[in-house]
């Protein structure tokens, strides 16, 4: 408590100071205008110091709040993961690993803290995932929150003495490729345009960006409709990038834009290194990327990201062995590159009253492992475990808890063994997007990772020995008895490391 009036003794010597700074500004004559800028600034941070100080102390003391950031890159299954953790976290039938089920004596969803932020559409994707005709729900293009509460019987000796407990689950969902774009914040525009023009001449998809882009004079006065050609092309390249299985599509909110779709701050490119004259393509291409840092990457790190003290990280791995060894490869350093984004490590109990937050736990998770057999899934766990190799050591490092491994967070298919020219085939059998029942062989993964990273790290254009497959299933039609959530793979066992110490 010391450390809390110590808090609060700065925040009044804080506040006597605008006095003495509203005489300071008078005598160097700045103007008014300036003066209740600053002035105005100084009392956000104030407020913002005192409510954190006083949020933190009535979560760690009353009652509890568990923020869980969800995120992956597209097609990772975020907004089914969130979906059916939820109806399995209300309805815990179906989640035996999951350690403090039987002590929740109630859970409900009730209204979010923040009413800026989009709440969840959970009622609406749980119908996309349960009606007669299952469908999978939109994808997530936007930050959003929802809260579960939970009314926990404590265990042990003083269980009965103290009564129930409420803990509060807040979840939000975030796109990964908004996360990825926290890098961008200690690059420059040069060393950003480097590394971006580098990967577009080392990929097909580049071909078209780089042509317009060869046709501009980034020297040149500029002009918008050269500036909007270079942006769209670009940002053309990028969706085929991400679409043929590459990670690292930054600045992410060209591939997501929301409300600021044709703003200025998304119109530039990656430029060569050259003259930038005042009044240049270049010199404005530099001013933006430099807005996009400042008001769009820093504010959401400020607002949602830097909250968070859970997170799982989804990860479409058997989309990139199917892509080829580049994009595995590609994979493995945004992996990476996602835990620079983080900061990992354990917060203290005085700490966490003053609003301080760390991601104590991380659980990268690869996704559709109802798309293999199970015989095969401690072999996608084993090459899970070896992309986030580099990640995992430096969160281990810091103090936080790492986990990798492999689940479904809806299962859509069964399992069946087919004879197949006389050879015995564990297949897994589900309901095409064509709308008709197939079987399907994926082919065998390496019993040894090495097989999949050693040609990814030596830029391999395809694999030498062996094909990987996919197919897109639709969700089955469900039929749950009552107290059942969704069928699953271990979203159990990821509950139980995410949350399970908390409850």
């Amino acid at each position: 408590m010391r450390a809390i009036a110590r808090r609060a003794a700065r925040v009044q010597s804080f506040s006597l100071t605008t006095g003495a700074l509203n005489a300071y500004v008078e005598r160097v004559n700045i103007g008014k205008e300036a003066t209740d800028l600053i002035l105005n600034d100084i009392a956000d941070r104030i407020l913002r110091g005192v409510e954190t100080v006083q949020g933190g102390v009535h979560e760690a003391l009353f009652e509890p709040v568990i923020r869980l950031g969800v995120t992956g890159l597209s097609r990772s299954g975020k907004t089914v993961f969130i979906t059916s953790l939820v109806a399995n976290l209300l309805d815990r039938g179906r989640m035996p690993q999951f350690g403090p089920a039987t002590a929740i004596t109630a859970a409900y969803l009730q209204p979010q803290p923040d009413d800026t932020v989009p709440r969840f559409d959970y009622e609406a994707h749980l119908s996309a995932l349960t009606s007669p005709e299952p469908h999978w729900p939109e994808s997530t293009r936007a930050v959003s929150e929802l809260r579960l509460s939970f009314k926990v019987r404590p265990a042990g000796l003083l269980g009965g003495l103290t009564g129930q407990k409420t803990v509060h689950l807040d979840i939000v969902d975030y796109p990964g490729e908004w996360l990825l774009d926290l890098g961008l914040m200690e690059k420059s525009f040069a060393e950003w345009s480097a590394e971006a023009l580098q990967a577009a001449r080392d990929r097909a998809e580049g071909e078209a960006f780089l042509a317009v882009l060869d046709a501009a004079d980034p020297s040149a006065k500029q002009d918008e409709p050269t500036a909007k050609s270079l942006a769209q092309s670009f940002t053309a390249y990028l969706q085929s990038a991400r679409a043929a299985g590459y990670s690292d599509c930054t600045p992410g909110r060209f591939l997501l834009p929301g409300e600021l779709d044709g703003s200025p701050v998304l119109t530039f490119a990656p430029l060569p290194a050259g003259e930038a004259p005042r009044g240049s393509l270049h010199r404005e291409f530099e001013r933006r990327f430099d807005a996009y840092k400042r008001e769009v990457v820093k504010p959401f790190f400020r607002d949602h990201f830097s909250r968070i003290d859970r997170q799982v990280v989804l990860v479409d791995a058997l989309g990139a062995i199917h892509s080829g060894p580049k994009a595995v490869e590609d994979l493995r350093r945004t992996m990476a590159d996602i835990l620079l984004a983080f900061r990992p490590g354990r917060v203290g109990r005085i700490m966490s009253l003053l609003g301080q937050h760390k991601v104590e736990k991380i659980l990268f998770a690869a996704t559709k492992a109802d798309h293999i057999h199970h015989n095969q899934h401690p072999r996608l766990t084993a090459i899970m475990e070896a992309l986030v190799r580099d990640a995992r050591d430096r969160a281990d490092f810091a103090g936080a808890s790492t986990q990798a491994m492999s689940l479904a967070a809806l299962r859509a298919t069964v399992e069946e063994t087919m004879e197949h020219q006389g050879q015995s085939l564990d297949v897994v059998r589900g309901m095409t997007e064509g709308g008709k029942q197939a079987a399907f062989y994926p082919g065998e993964l390496p019993e040894d990772p090495a097989h999949i990273l050693s040609p990814a790290r030596k830029g391999a254009e395809r694999w030498l020995d062996a094909q990987y497959e996919i197919m897109k299933f639709r969700p089955a039609r469900l039929t749950l008895r009552p107290g059942e959530g969704p069928p699953h793979i271990r979203l159990d066992r990821a509950a139980e490391f995410l949350i399970g110490d908390k409850l």
